[in-house]
C-alpha cells in the first residue's frame, strides 16, 4: 500500500513508519521537522496548525490510506488533535482518499462533545476499579485533552471518510507483542496498558479489515 502518515515522529508514529516499511508499504511521512528518516521514506514538511489544505492534499494524493498518530505532547497542546484532524479530513476529501485510521484514548466513549452531548456514564468494558476510581481521576487531570479527542471523533463521524478510531488506555514503550486484545465499541476489562508498538501494529492491520471501518475499537494488553 501507499500510506501517508501524520505525526510520524511521535511515540506511535515512529512505530507505524518502522512497521509499515518492514511490511513493504510505501511511506510518505508528514512532519514539522523532517529529519533522520531512512532514504525509502518520502518526508514532507508541514505543520498541521499552519499549512494550507493544498499542501496537505498534495502529500496525501495517490495514497491508499492515511494513518494519524496525532496527539498533544503536553497538556499545553490541548486542542491540537481536533484542529489537525480537521485539516487532514479536508485534505483527504480534496485529494479523493477515503481510508483513515487515527488514535484516540480509552475514556473517550464517555466524554461529552458537541456531537454527543449525553454519552453513556460508563463504558461497558470498564470494571469497578476503572469506573469508580481510575477513570474519574484521569478524566479530571486530562479534561482538556479528552475534550479535544471527543471533538476529533465528532469530526470523523461527520465526515464522508472510511475512518477507524483506535482507543488505547495508558501507553507504554514495551516492545511489540502482537498479542493485544481488541473490542468493537468498548474498552477491555482489566485493560490498563498497551504498548505504542502494539497500537501501531493494530492500526496498520486494520487497513486490511473492512469490518473496522466507521468503528471505534478498544485495544489493550
Amino acid at each position: 500500500m501507499k500510506l501517508t502518515i501524520f505525526a510520524a515522529t511521535g511515540g506511535i508514529g515512529r512505530h507505524i513508519v518502522t512497521q509499515a516499511l518492514a511490511s513493504g508499504h510505501e511511506v510518505t511521512a508528514v512532519v514539522r521537522n523532517p529529519r533522520d528518516f531512512p532514504a525509502n521514506v518520502h518526508a514532507v514538511k508541514a505543520d498541521l496548525a499552519h499549512s494550507d489544505i493544498s499542501t496537505l492534499a498534495a502529500a496525501i494524493a495517490g495514497a491508499d490510506a492515511v494513518i494519524s498518530g496525532l496527539g498533544p505532547r503536553s497538556l499545553s497542546e490541548a486542542g491540537i488533535t481536533s484542529r489537525g484532524t480537521r485539516a487532514i479530513v479536508q485534505a483527504m476529501e480534496r485529494a479523493g482518499v477515503r481510508r483513515l485510521v487515527v488514535v484516540s484514548a480509552a475514556p473517550i466513549g464517555t466524554v461529552p462533545s458537541p456531537g454527543c452531548p449525553t454519552p453513556p456514564r460508563h463504558d461497558p468494558g470498564d470494571g469497578f476499579f476503572m469506573r469508580n476510581l481510575l477513570s474519574p481521576m484521569i478524566k479530571a487531570i486530562l479534561r482538556k485533552h479528552y475534550a479535544d479527542l471527543a471533538i476529533m471523533e465528532d469530526i470523523l463521524r461527520e465526515s464522508t471518510l472510511d475512518w477507524t478510531i483506535v482507543r488505547p488506555p495508558r501507553l507504554t514503550d514495551k516492545p511489540l507483542t502482537s498479542a493485544y486484545r481488541t473490542a468493537y465499541g468498548q474498552n477491555l476489562k482489566r485493560g490498563l496498558t498497551v504498548s505504542r508498538a502494539d497500537v501501531a501494529h493494530f492500526m496498520l492491520r486494520s487497513l486490511a479489515q473492512p469490518a473496522t471501518i466507521k468503528q471505534s475499537i478498544g485495544i489493550a494488553n
